[in-house]
């Protein structure tokens, strides 16, 4: 069994929602526990960590651009979220593939596990039920699918009867598609993959600023590479770094509490 490591990018610039007093991956979104009654602000990517642990994953990798050092500054050696975290510097600012690309030498020989650190989403065992199912299906790609509420901006999801995606398809302003994902485990065949299609100038190519993970994925597909997606929840989630789901995210939380 190949360990399973956490792989987040957290290299963006968070321009649809800024200014922002801190980078918008540690914006506090909810409380936590403490004991004795005591509560603390819990920001954004704490979420995202703690489902990675109860996968039993202790390992993660956060890339960061230059600049980022209150993400750091927050989590340190990861003991918050009972993680051993490491941080890396985004490479060529490209968009996200590139970023995940950054850890390609620390993770080349594991699974790993993928998500954003401004996207919030349930359940609790999202990791758990990718991880089995590519674990029974030997995928080299499974995706979650959730729910797309603004199927006009996300990825939809079209995959066959046996879960196998046919094809990802991008800002569709109407589809009959009504998934999209935001999360994701793959395989050192992947892995592989993504380092060998940017390097060889497969990305961005001259002919866009940015690669997104999605047109990652859409590339592995065309390639042949046994992609899955998996559902594991009937609810959307909600992408903090748009003002509309931020406000949301704030006022949900706060009730939940």
């Amino acid at each position: 069994m190949r360990e399973v490591v956490g792989v987040i990018p957290a290299g963006g610039h968070a321009t649809r929602i800024a200014p922002l007093p801190c980078s918008k991956e540690v914006y506090p979104v909810g409380f936590r526990a403490m004991g004795k009654g005591e509560v603390r602000p819990k920001v954004v990517c704490h979420y995202l960590l703690e489902k990675m642990r109860r996968a039993g994953i202790v390992k993660a990798y956060i890339i960061l651009r230059d600049g980022k050092w209150d993400i750091p500054g927050y989590f340190g050696d990861g003991s918050l979220v009972d993680m051993h975290l490491a941080y890396l510097i985004r490479g060529l600012p490209f968009g996200p593939p590139y970023t995940v690309d950054q850890a390609y030498a620390f993770v080349q020989d594991a699974v790993v596990a993928f998500g954003f650190p401004d996207i919030l989403f349930q359940p609790d065992d999202a990791f758990i039920r990718l991880l089995g199912r590519q674990a029974s299906s030997g995928a080299d790609v499974v995706l979650g699918m959730f729910p797309a509420e603004y199927p006009h901006r996300v990825d939809l999801v079209d995959r066959d009867e046996h879960g196998r995606v046919r094809r990802l398809v991008f800002n569709a302003s109407q589809s009959e598609l009504t998934y999209s994902w935001c999360i994701a485990v793959w395989t050192p065949r992947f892995t592989h993959f993504l380092h060998t299609f940017l390097s060889t100038g497969g990305g961005v190519a001259g002919t866009k600023s940015e690669l997104t993970m999605g047109e990652a994925f859409q590339a592995a597909i065309e390639a042949q590479l046994h992609v899955e997606a998996f559902p594991v929840s009937d609810t959307p989630y909600l992408d903090i770094g748009t003002p509309g789901d931020l406000v949301r995210a704030v006022r949900r939380f706060a009730t939940e509490q």
